[in-house]
């Protein structure tokens, strides 16, 4: 049952964060007085996702570090410095809008990312290794770049973001990767089905409780709202471009241009949310907000260009259940 449940959620992916947004912000006075539960919801879902990671994936990553450091260049170095440049052409002076678009760019890879390479066929370990990797980097490198980017214009907590993303991001997930050690990667193929649809739950839940602290934004139109729509998705867009010309650049097979198209154009929006919503003033958590509502519908346009490019390289016809698995 929990499998079935799985697979039907896994096909509503695109729509599950949408949908759970409208919620939020229908339901903004109700929901936003939970907003402490966000961060403990989150560890969930980062726990969930580590089971299925091993210590060995770090064995990888130092034998073939080229990926990590091409994929980590990108998050972090080359997409935060295309989002402060975007902010301050599109939203000039807008100090709380710029530093959302460069948190909603800087922000680790999303573990939601290895669905999607599994889907697509690309490169699995390459995927656990970077999830891993940035995962780790994350309490240093998100605050690090948001103080050089941003820190003159808006004030940071920067320990407090430090300590808030080692206990939703870094401690489960080490928790997670030593029960995969302890059992010898029997927790994942019993635990990781049930899990995996309840995941997908809390991911929605903590998506309508941070899309209630905005509501007040999201509610009455303007055009700085639609504007501000378009560049998170030219931004995620060009996110996924780059990884994209960037692998077929370096020559790498199809199962590796898969994972660095995911990995490099994917976030952990959730944990961004929480970011945004815990440290910053309500206006900087709307470009994140945003990006949660595109960015499972990016991903799932994107998979379906990628197909489109593997149907027509490919004589033999591939088996149409893959967009459900």
């Amino acid at each position: 049952m929990l499998h079935i449940l799985n697979q039907r959620l896994n096909r509503m992916m695109p729509l599950i964060t949408p949908t759970s947004i409208v919620i939020g912000v229908l339901l903004g006075g109700l929901l936003s007085p939970y907003s402490y539960l966000s961060p403990w919801l989150f560890a969930f879902l980062t726990f969930a996702g580590s089971i299925s990671l091993g210590f060995k994936d770090f064995l990888n990553v130092l034998k073939k570090p080229l990926p990590m450091i091409v994929c980590l260049s990108i998050l972090h170095l080359v997409m935060p410095l295309i989002a402060l440049g975007a902010g301050h052409l599109a939203f000039s002076g807008d100090s709380y809008t710029i530093t959302g678009l460069i948190l909603g760019a800087v922000i680790p890879t999303g573990v939601s990312s290895f669905v999607w390479v599994s889907i697509y066929r690309g490169n699995i370990a390459m995927t656990l290794s970077i999830i891993l990797i940035d995962t780790l980097l994350s309490p240093f490198i998100v605050p690090g770049v948001l103080s050089v980017l941003v820190g003159a214009d808006v004030h940071l907590d920067v320990f407090p973001m430090m300590k808030s993303l080692f206990w939703m991001i870094v401690a489960p997930s080490l928790l997670g990767m030593l029960l995969n050690e302890w059992t010898k990667g029997k927790v994942a193929p019993v635990w990781g089905p049930r899990f995996n649809p309840l995941s997908k739950l809390c991911m929605a839940a903590v998506v309508m409780i941070n899309g209630s602290v905005v509501a007040p934004y999201l509610t009455s139109f303007s055009w700085k709202l639609l504007g501000l729509a378009a560049a998170i998705i030219a931004l995620f867009s060009t996110g996924y471009a780059i990884c994209f010309f960037c692998a077929r650049a370096l020559g790498w097979n199809e199962a590796d241009q898969v994972a660095l198209i995911f990995n490099g154009g994917m976030r952990n929006i959730s944990a961004g949310a929480v970011l945004a919503v815990s440290y910053f003033p309500a206006p900087v958590a709307l470009p994140v907000i945003l990006g949660m509502v595109f960015q499972q519908v990016l991903a799932s346009f994107v998979g379906l260009l990628l197909d489109r490019r593997s149907r027509a390289a490919s004589p033999f016809p591939k088996d149409k259940h893959l967009h459900a698995s």
